[in-house]
């Protein structure tokens, strides 16, 4: 008897039109306005997201700092800013559906908006940076 064993390899989502981190946070950059979220590789890993907590609208943020907690089934993880700025807005629908996140990461489950002064001095990488970082 002979066993084939094959080696399933999942896709990960990665659209080209958004910005990405090492930390696997996306960024739609709109003018001055930055929607921020997590990657489809990040809540993969995470799996079953139950519960997120949120930064406070006008809050402002700096590059690199905490921008909000994930909690899954698995663990809990820290989401950072990847750009500075004001928050303009929350996904205030998480906090019911944290689940938005894993079942659409790059659309009901963005995260939060920051307004930026400076988007160019973010450090983000282009789709195709990210996608040779996972490998």
């Amino acid at each position: 008897m002979h066993y084939r064993i094959w080696k399933v390899e999942t896709m990960t989502n990665v659209p080209d039109n958004l910005k990405y981190t090492k930390k696997h946070e996306w960024a739609r950059i709109e003018g001055n306005r930055v929607t921020i979220g997590i990657t489809d590789h990040a809540q993969g890993e995470l799996t079953d997201i139950v519960y997120i907590e949120l930064p406070k609208v006008g809050q402002d943020v700096e590059v690199g700092t905490e921008l909000a907690t994930v909690e899954s089934v698995k663990s809990t993880s820290d989401i950072y800013s990847p750009v500075s700025g004001k928050i303009v807005e929350v996904n205030s629908n998480l906090e019911n559906s944290p689940g938005d996140i894993n079942t659409d990461a790059y659309g009901k489950g963005w995260l939060v908006v920051i307004e930026c002064a400076d988007v160019a001095s973010a450090e983000l990488m282009t789709a195709a940076e990210y996608k040779a970082l996972l490998g």
